[in-house]
């Protein structure tokens, strides 16, 4: 029913969960967002701005951009990412207050293997897209999937997983599978593919916009379709599990409603920076480390 999406270089690794983004936006949902900057598996500190592991080290930062054929970063010895802290297991934050998740951990050895000190921007998922754009961060990872409008002001990594979006509804709902949605009120995370593609019109395999309801995380969704007020959840596959889990009487239908794969993106143009930071990714999906980082929040049992 829905087109793939594929990143550039892509390297298939089938593992469940979907992916995000695009700048529409539908109707509310707290508009309330955070702008904290946290590191990934630090937990020791509750300053607003904290780092992951020892990854102290220095990359090339100056005004003149990548003339000299090196890399820059928005500041000299980080590696700067936003990030939206509320799409479990890829990235969320833990009971100390700090983000941790697949991507935070994912960028945690990025930021390493560079010899930078890695820098969380925790903000809300379009804001972390213009962050890249705007020079305020240097990569987004965010269960971000590649789109042809989002290549035109970012550039994509090689793929390192590879994502699914499902339904949730509630217990009792007389939708039986993904089929069963035309007409129903369905509920999804602002700026997330799964927002784009329900929102786009039934003659392109959408609901149409007067159906869909945006929030600012998959959690308001679902509290929105437990309290009534819609009937159906797109989201992907690992935030689905940790909220069915969470809260009792909801499934997921059986099914895929969509598969991408997950990238991480930086700057147009930003080609030095993207080279390194690919190198470095292929690297670790190589050695086995991506995959051990995704098994370590995705289970089988999943």
């Amino acid at each position: 029913m829905k087109k793939f999406l594929t990143c550039l270089l892509v390297l298939a690794m089938v593992l469940s969960l979907a992916a995000c983004g695009g700048n529409d936006s539908s109707s509310s949902g707290d508009t309330s967002g955070t702008d904290d900057s946290q590191t990934a598996g630090d937990t020791s500190g509750t300053d607003d701005s904290q780092t992951a592991g020892d990854t102290s080290g220095s990359g090339d930062s100056n005004d003149d951009g990548n003339t000299d054929g090196t890399y820059t970063t928005v500041t000299e010895g980080k590696l700067v990412m936003s990030t939206n802290a509320s799409f479990p297991p890829y990235e969320m934050v833990d009971e100390s207050g700090n983000i941790i998740g697949i991507d935070a951990e994912i960028a945690a050895a990025l930021a390493e293997k560079l010899g930078l000190e890695l820098e969380i921007i925790d903000i809300d998922f379009d804001s972390a897209l213009l962050a890249v754009q705007e020079g305020r961060s240097d990569m987004v990872l965010a269960g971000l999937s590649y789109r042809e409008d989002r290549d035109e002001v970012m550039d994509f990594s090689t793929s390192y997983a590879t994502g699914v979006q499902v339904v949730i509804v509630p217990d009792g709902s007389d939708i039986e599978d993904n089929d069963g949605l035309d007409g129903k009120m369905i509920g999804v995370q602002r700026g997330t593919t799964g927002h784009i593609y329900a929102s786009d019109t039934p003659e392109n395999g959408g609901y149409g916009e007067e159906h869909v309801l945006a929030y600012d995380n998959g959690a308001l969704a679902v509290q929105a379709m437990i309290n009534g007020q819609i009937d159906a959840v797109i989201i992907d596959n690992g935030p689905a599990q940790e909220y069915v889990k969470a809260n009792p009487g909801i499934h997921i239908l059986e099914g895929n409603w969509v598969l991408e794969d997950y990238c991480l993106a930086v700057n147009e143009g930003n080609s030095a920076l993207l080279e390194v930071l690919n190198s470095a990714l292929e690297e670790l999906i190589e050695n086995g480390t991506v995959q051990e980082i995704i098994d370590k929040y995705i289970t089988a049992e999943q």
